[in-house]
């Protein structure tokens, strides 16, 4: 099922669809909404960052949730939706503590992603957009982590797991339901859980942007090659000029 489907599963089937936040969920988030809202010269650009928000006090997207960024913004529930359900970063139903992507496409693939993704979905029971009954992981297979040089890659949280083998996974999902710390590949020096994520997403800090390592190994390849020839960027104030020839070509 894809992630931002809307037909309930029988688990979701049995809540009841709340059209609105109690009133003290939007006392206290309103604050935080429109301190959002003021970021941007057009109101309703804040959307993408009130989705997080809303988020972050659930878990997921729920009708409440995106009636509070509707009325915030004076738009309709319609064009929340329309948002809501194109960006696969929401959530439309309830999940786990512990988002594990696991990329698939095509480097991450071919070193072994699909190995990874199928050994965990036999591990953990569950397949992609799945939740562990014990509420703590849901598993999904992504399309692209932007990590290449580090393939196969894993990501919890939006956090780097590098590297990966079915074993290393494995293990990361078990300490994962068990509590044990885990440490990102690159990043901070821990997790924080999914709520906690999003809430960085709406844009407020956690005061961890620059823990641990940023970046590594074959990511800065090209700077050391660069670094050690004497090689720099173009002056963008300072280009040669183009003929009309070159020009044409283009």
């Amino acid at each position: 099922m894809n992630q931002n489907d809307t037909t309930p599963d029988s688990a979701d089937s049995a809540q009841v669809v709340r059209e609105r936040f109690p009133d003290e969920v939007t006392a206290r988030l309103e604050p935080d909404a429109k301190e959002i809202i003021a970021r941007y010269p057009r109101q309703r650009s804040a959307l993408l960052p009130l989705l997080h928000l809303v988020q972050s006090e659930e878990g997921h997207v729920s009708t409440a949730g995106m009636r509070f960024c509707a009325d915030q913004l004076g738009i309709t529930l319609a064009e929340v939706n329309a948002v809501a359900t194109f960006y696969t970063m929401y959530r439309r139903r309830p999940g786990g503590d512990y988002q594990v992507g696991v990329c698939t496409n095509t480097l991450c693939a071919v070193m072994g992603g699909d190995e990874i993704f199928a050994s965990l979905k036999d591990h953990l029971g569950v397949g992609h957009n799945g939740t562990t009954e014990d509420g703590k992981v849901t598993l999904e297979h992504l399309e692209c982590n932007a990590a290449c040089d580090f393939a196969p890659v894993v990501m919890v949280n939006w956090e780097f797991f590098d590297n990966q083998t079915p074993d290393t996974a494995k293990r990361l999902v078990d300490d994962l339901r068990l509590g044990n710390d885990v440490a990102p590949t690159r990043g901070p020096a821990s997790l924080c859980t999914w709520k906690q994520a999003s809430r960085v997403l709406a844009g407020f800090d956690d005061g961890r942007a620059g823990e641990g390592v940023q970046a590594a190994g074959a990511s800065l390849a090209g700077l050391d090659v660069a670094r050690r020839n004497g090689w720099t960027a173009p002056d963008p104030a300072n280009l040669p000029a183009r003929d009309q020839g070159e020009e044409g070509a283009t």
